[in-house]
């Protein structure tokens, strides 16, 4: 039986929802390891920095091509089977990374990890949370959202001592160990089908529409312009998440110092995630994306800037604030211009470009590193694309103010 309205934004939601949080911070803890041993890698299986950050990357192409399959077989499925699957995904991807070279390297984080793998967590999730929600669907989505941050702000310190410790190698074994196990824990304790949408809470008139334009355009074109933004904006999100611990250890800082700085800055992304969330409750998904965007150019533009350590603290800091705010408010804008229908299809299809723009920028910077022995070029390269989705955003936003000038005049 399909569980009352009544519980949309209840105690109950808000378990279901840090369930799902705890669940993605495990799993997106697994591409970490190679990004916390990204020298210690190279440096063994005798490559360039471009390969380890590689196969960090095509962990976000393989979810980006899986995470629509996984968002429209969880409609079918349910989230339950789905989650369970991908977690195994997850631990016999790192297995099978930590088993060889750089063939097993990448076919662990692209196939298993990254198609078999995340893509059944983070869009079924994301998706599955939201439909738990009315009134604050901003904050629960932002809160979920957080899964990736609160990886990075917990993991790297302890993934560094495993490397450390154990090796690399050991480090991804033991992780896959406690991904799977955990992970089918939570999924049976606390993934429950959710609610319907209660009628008397969402007006009909108030519903998102299946037919006609949106915002005074074809209904496609304005998804297709919300996957243009999400890859622009995440080009140059993935290069500090990336590449702050390489960046820090060219600078002359220790292993330690630089998975410090990663931790500030998903660790301010976690924190300022929740006041995203809030934000987007009361002005909407679309605005939300613009100044989330504007603060993650700001902070970029910081990286081109200034090497002073403690300067680059807090620039960290600053881009942890702005990242945060992203990805979550394109959910919020979904389901704000799409009914809840289309939301098992429309949410993975977007994050698809996202995905591919977190892969582009993790790769692509190391691409550029290596081929001028500097990150300077990267971050700019970061810039370009950052003021490109601010461009496309402003032109969205333009058009819901067109939209509120001109309902008056269509109504009398």
């Amino acid at each position: 039986m399909t569980p009352n309205a009544s519980l949309l934004d209840s105690r109950t939601a808000w378990i279901t929802a840090t369930a799902a949080l705890v669940i993605l911070t495990l799993c997106y803890g697994a591409p970490l390891v190679s990004v916390v041993a990204m020298k210690p890698i190279a440096a063994e299986l005798g490559t360039s920095r471009s390969g380890p950050a590689g196969a960090g990357s095509i962990v976000y192409i393989g979810a980006a091509f899986g995470g629509i399959a996984a968002g429209w077989l969880a409609g079918k499925l349910g989230v339950r089977r789905v989650v369970m699957f991908g977690a195994s995904m997850v631990a016999a991807g790192l297995a099978l990374s930590a088993s060889g070279g750089m063939l097993e390297l990448y076919a662990g984080h692209g196939v298993l990890m990254g198609l078999f793998g995340t893509a059944c967590m983070f869009s079924p999730l994301i998706t599955y949370v939201s439909r738990w929600f009315e009134r604050r669907r901003g904050a629960a989505v932002a809160l979920i959202s957080s899964g990736q941050a609160v990886a990075g702000a917990i993991w790297p310190p302890l993934l560094q001592f495993g490397v450390d410790t154990i090796g690399w190698r050991w480090t991804m074994v033991a992780f896959a160990i406690l991904v799977v196990l955990a992970v089918a824990v939570l999924t049976v304790i606390f993934l429950h089908p959710p609610p319907d949408e209660s009628a008397e809470s969402v007006g009909a008139a108030d519903r998102p529409q299946s037919s006609g334009d949106v915002l005074g355009m074809p209904r496609n074109r304005l998804m297709i312009l919300l996957m243009a933004a999400v890859f622009c904006c995440c080009v140059p999100m993935a290069i500090p998440m990336h590449h702050v611990p390489a960046f820090c250890s060219d600078l002359g800082m220790t292993p330690q110092y630089g998975a410090a700085m990663l931790s500030v800055l998903l660790g301010c992304a976690f924190v300022a995630r929740q006041f995203w969330g809030w934000v987007a409750d009361r002005i909407g998904g679309l605005q939300t994306l613009l100044w989330a965007s504007l603060v993650q150019a700001t902070a970029l533009a910081g990286f081109l800037l200034t090497k002073d350590h403690a300067a680059l603290f807090a620039i960290s800091a600053v881009f942890g604030i702005g990242l945060s705010g992203l990805l979550p408010a394109y959910v919020i804008a979904i389901r704000e211009y799409y009914p809840v229908e289309e939301a098992n299809w429309r949410i993975p299809t977007v994050l698809f470009a996202g995905l591919l723009g977190m892969a582009t920028g993790g790769w692509g910077a190391g691409f550029l590193y290596d081929a001028f022995a500097d990150y300077f070029l990267a971050f700019a390269t970061g810039m370009a694309f950052n003021l490109a989705n601010l461009v496309v955003l402003l032109f969205l936003v333009s058009r819901t103010h067109t939209r509120l000038i001109r309902q008056p005049q269509t109504s009398t």
